[in-house]
């Protein structure tokens, strides 16, 4: 294939950037990536590939959309910057096919007037950016609500794209709200450990010995628990306290 060919295949089909990286994409990946869905929920366990499927759809973004703005969105700016550090490696990895004009610890501009920006989930950082093309949110369900009712109205112009990625944080907060009860408006991937091959069974029976059943719910199976992240669960509680004991004094002492 000449490199004009590859371009243009990578341009048609984001998969192909994947494939240009080493990455063999599993089946819900290369569903992800060639979506066209507007809002999209990623609920996929630690270790599927959520992170690197947003990633690629970044840099497929701004690199085949010329100056599109787009958006990565994090509780924190470390958790942001990790993100970030990933897009522009998977930048590179796909050898840089529009230079970049300009690159920094939080942002990488594009020739082709296109940026990616890194940005902690707070209120007051998000707002002001319009005409959003692709607004990705990291550890959506720890994002709060308030963020998400500001940056919504950025892809209002634009017709943009929200890629919400996660796992489960309890049945509260808005999240859960939208995976349980949005409607046709989201497009749900559900990705437990279970379906990723390079997740061994070993593997997961020492993280639910090590969790307990309602963390490893959580984070491994992709479940909505209440208290999902409590250090004890309530049995192993209630399993710490017994009235059959013998009473410290005898009775009319």
């Amino acid at each position: 294939m000449t490199a004009f060919a590859a371009h243009l295949a990578a341009a048609l089909d984001p998969t192909a950037l994947a494939r240009a990286i080493g990455m063999d994409p599993d089946p819900w990946q290369v569903d992800a990536l060639r979506t066209t869905h507007l809002r999209v929920l990623l609920n996929c366990c630690r270790q599927s590939g959520k992170s690197t499927v947003c990633a690629l759809k970044a840099v497929h973004v701004a690199v085949y959309e010329p100056g599109s703005l787009i958006l990565l969105l994090s509780p924190s700016q470390r958790q942001s910057a990790e993100l970030y550090l990933k897009v522009t490696a998977t930048y590179k990895a796909v050898g840089r096919p529009i230079p970049a004009s300009g690159e920094s610890a939080t942002t990488l501009q594009l020739e082709n007037g296109s940026r990616i920006i890194a940005l902690p989930g707070t209120e007051g950082t998000t707002r002001g950016f319009s005409a959003v093309r692709l607004l990705i949110v990291d550890e959506a369900a720890r994002v709060d609500d308030a963020v998400i009712a500001a940056t919504r109205p950025m892809l209002a112009i634009s017709g943009g794209t929200m890629i919400a990625l996660s796992t489960p944080a309890g049945p509260g907060g808005w999240w859960a709200k939208a995976w349980e009860d949005g409607g046709a408006e989201y497009e749900r991937y559900r990705v437990p450990a279970t379906d990723v091959p390079r997740i061994t069974p070993e593997f997961l029976a020492g993280e639910r010995a090590l969790l307990g059943p309602q963390m490893f719910s959580a984070e491994y199976e992709c479940a909505f628990v209440a208290g999902g992240f409590a250090l004890f669960d309530e049995a192993a509680l209630q399993r710490m306290f017994t009235a059959d004991f013998a009473p410290l004094f005898p009775e009319g002492v």
